[in-house]
């Protein structure tokens, strides 16, 4: 009897414990711990507040390197965020990834400011008007300014940073989420529903939404379910890169072991595989990967913290071009339709964005411009046609039909196939 109340006892305390697994993987959390701080050195661009993000909710901290990071976010993409307001662009989304990444220094938020018709006002207070602009627009043409992803990470970072969130607008994302409207394109996001989860959360455990109580917790159920319903029979949610945020919610919303753990067990075969070589991959998944989510920002004390994360020399990666040629035939697909083919033959193992600067230097009237963005290089432009954000549009990338999950930086050409790129709506 004794020993089967000690069994009993023990699987109670085991299914009590959110997202729980077998053991640790201190070498795996190191490692990717690692790749994302040298990620730093090698970084283009704007400093990326996800890595930031991912650094701070790490037990092991470079605090040289990361106080570095931290002067480069508060001048760079200050800087970046001040010139978007300046001409009243919507940048929910980069403003909330902003004011978690200082929060999660435990940095001042009050003294982080932006100038707007020689008026000085604090970050959070423009936070606060652009979830408001966002709400509004909603109202109007029932959809956000930006997307709901935006939208949410604006409702997060305002509760995590202690700010009460409007009623209208924390509603405004329950009804989002009642109405399934979580879509990219005509797909379900299962990273929107995961950022909105986490926010809602947030709400609830703040005890501001003062609307409809049972109404905030059937959203967060549907949500759950949505994110439940994505997993595939090998562990992942969505996708590859998509399961690390799922985890992050199912973490916050207080999952059981049985709930994540096949997920959990999922990313760390990933990550042994080099799967997570994108530093805003590992940005995401390293977090869920140490049982921590966004949320955990909010608690953070930065006090007694460990420095003993320590960067050993790497020698220089030489890439070797295969002998080997495969033919890639790129399709485009315009806004009306109209479909164009070229045929390239490229060096196995190339990215497709080496494919494409190859097809594009045959001069057989293919061209393509590219942007920056936290994730690498995108497509904005192909044979001069746009597709860009604020038309709410996209260069989808498919190979031999099937949608690719990484951008074009980061796929590999290792075999002979067809590439379209598609100007799709969302």
């Amino acid at each position: 009897m004794l020993l089967l109340v000690t069994i009993t006892g023990l699987l109670a305390s085991a299914s009590s414990r959110p997202c729980d697994t077998q053991g640790s993987n201190p070498e795996l959390f190191l490692s990717l711990n690692k790749n994302l701080l040298r990620s730093l050195e090698s970084q283009e661009g704007l400093p990326n507040p996800s890595i930031h993000l991912a650094l701070r909710l790490s037990p092991h901290h470079n605090q040289a390197k990361e106080t570095d990071h931290l002067n480069r976010l508060k001048n760079e993409l200050h800087d970046n965020i001040q010139t978007s307001l300046t001409h009243s662009q919507a940048v929910s989304g980069l403003m909330a990834l902003y004011a978690l990444a200082l929060k999660s220094s435990c940095y001042d938020l009050n003294t982080i400011t932006f100038i707007i018709n020689d008026k000085s006002e604090t970050l959070l207070t423009h936070l606060k008007r652009q979830m408001e602009q966002e709400k509004d627009h909603i109202a109007f043409s029932h959809r956000p300014l930006t997307n709901y992803y935006q939208y949410s990470l604006g409702v997060l970072a305002l509760c995590v940073s202690g700010i009460r969130v409007n009623n209208h607008v924390s509603h405004k994302l329950i009804k989002a989420a009642e109405n399934e409207q979580f879509k990219h394109g005509e797909t379900q996001s299962v990273d929107t529903y995961a950022m909105a989860g986490m926010a809602l959360q947030c709400v609830k455990d703040s005890g501001s939404y003062a609307h409809n109580a049972a109404e905030l917790d059937t959203a967060l159920s549907q949500i759950k379910q949505k994110i439940l319903a994505s997993r595939r029979a090998d562990g992942h949610i969505g996708n590859e890169f998509s399961t690390g945020l799922a985890v992050q919610a199912l973490l916050a919303m207080g999952s059981e072991v049985g709930e994540c753990a096949a997920s959990m067990n999922a990313m760390r075969t990933a990550a042994r595989s080099n799967t997570y070589h994108n530093p805003m991959a590992i940005s995401q998944t390293l977090p869920a990967l140490q049982r921590k989510s966004y949320l955990s920002i909010k608690t953070l004390e930065c006090l007694n913290e460990d420095d003993t994360l320590v960067l050993e020399p790497v020698d220089p990666v030489v890439v070797l071009t295969s002998d080997t040629k495969v033919m890639v035939t790129v399709e485009v697909v315009t806004a009306s339709g109209a479909a164009a083919a070229y045929s390239v033959d490229v060096p196995k193992g190339s990215s497709l964005l080496e494919a494409l600067e190859l097809l594009e230097r045959r001069d057989v009237g293919f061209t393509f411009q590219k942007e920056s963005s936290q994730w690498g290089p995108f497509l904005s432009a192909i044979n001069g046609e746009q597709a860009r954000q604020s038309d709410r549009r996209y260069w989808l990338l498919s190979s031999d039909g099937t949608a690719l999950t990484q951008g074009v930086g980061d796929f590999k050409i290792d075999f002979a196939q067809k590439i379209t790129i598609k100007n799709t709506s969302y």
